[in-house]
This record gives structure tokens, sequence and C-alpha cells, in this order.
């Protein structure tokens, strides 16, 4: 097998999409941490599907003038992670494997890094125990604008567009309100889809 070296950034909880990338065997990953922090970006939003339609789980960050994602601290002034996982409960107690997988993913919610980096990357260990996964990654050294021989994701994964990905439609517990919203954050495949989350996530193909 062809490696391929790819350079992901590292988000909260992220999006079915950027797993399709992280779990594709052919891709060595690596994540950035030296990029200027973009703001509304998933690196610390998650989309998840509330009684409401789309909702946006943002954890708050110090602004301290500091400006490399590694150097990115978490605010606690609010309690935000209790918030969240209250917001994620409401949204998914009735889904079909919610109860299956809520005492792993409330986990995430136990976290009190003081970097959001560290507390993405320590979320993505949860994750990959829910989905009974071992990807290996690595963190890039430095950062560089076009670096050669390495497919860029930094920029792939936009938090306000409709996503690149095509993805078929499953069954989420309020689409009979709003309809298949896609690409939302892994949570809400995994509370719907369960064990079939995997198989699902190795059919979403990005469109170019």
């Amino acid at each position: 097998m062809n490696m391929k070296n790819v350079l992901l950034p590292a988000f909260y909880m992220p999006p079915i999409s950027w797993f399709s990338v992280f779990l594709d065997a052919e891709n060595e990953i690596i994540f950035e941490q030296f990029e200027n922090f973009p703001k509304q970006t998933y690196r610390n939003r998650a989309n998840i599907y509330g009684a409401n339609g789309k909702l946006s789980l943002i954890i708050p960050i110090n602004h301290n003038g500091k400006r490399e994602m590694k150097d990115i601290e978490i605010s606690y002034r609010e309690d935000w992670r209790t918030l969240h996982w209250k917001s994620i409960k409401t949204a998914y107690q009735s889904s079909p494997y919610f109860e299956y997988y809520e005492d792993k993913f409330r986990k995430i919610f136990d976290l009190k890094e003081k970097f959001l980096l560290d507390f993405n990357l320590k979320g993505l260990e949860i994750i990959q125990q829910v989905l009974k996964t071992e990807k290996a990654q690595s963190l890039n050294e430095e950062y560089i604008k076009n670096p050669e021989g390495t497919i860029n994701y930094r920029e792939k994964f936009s938090a306000k567009l409709p996503s690149e990905f095509g993805m078929e439609e499953y069954y989420q517990t309020f689409s009979d309100k709003f309809g298949f919203l896609e690409d939302l954050s892994i949570l809400d495949l995994v509370c719907n889809k369960g064990p079939e989350s995997l198989t699902y996530i190795k059919n979403v193909k990005q469109s170019y």
C-alpha cells in the first residue's frame, strides 16, 4: 500500500468527513500544531442535531495574544463542559445507541486540559475507543505553508459552508422535523448508527 502523508487540523469531536480522511488506511496522519488559530472552525466547535435543528457547541478560548494552535488555551470561566454534555444528552438520549456509548462519551467532558490541542487529542483517543480503532498519528514540527509531498487538509473542512464530502442519508433523531443534516459531529453518527459507523465512514467520498 502506498502511504500518503496527510496534514490534518485537530478538531473538537470532529465531523464525519474528517474521520473519513483520518481513518483512511492509506493516510499517514500528521496533525498541524503551528498554524495561526483560525476562528469559527471545528478546532473549537462541533455541530450536533438538536431539537431545533443544527446546534454548534463552542469551546471558549482565552484571548491571551498567543496565536499558534498549540498555545491556544481553553477558558473555564463558564462551565461549558456541563453545558455541552447537557446539550448532547438532550439531543441524543432518544437515539438508538446513546445509552450504549454514554459513559465513554461522558469522559470527554471530564477532561480539563489547559490547551485546546491537548483537549482535542485526548477527546479523539476516547472517540477512537468508541469506534474501536487505533489509528496512529504524529504532530508536525514546523509550519509550512505549502508542504511538499503532503496532502494539506488544513482548510478543507468548513464549519460554515456545505460539506465537500458526499454521504448517504441515515436516520437522525429529529430528521422528521428538519430533514437530514449532513456531516455533523462523529457523535451524531455513532449515536444513530452504532456499530455500523465505521462502514459508513469508509463509504464517505470526497467530491473534488
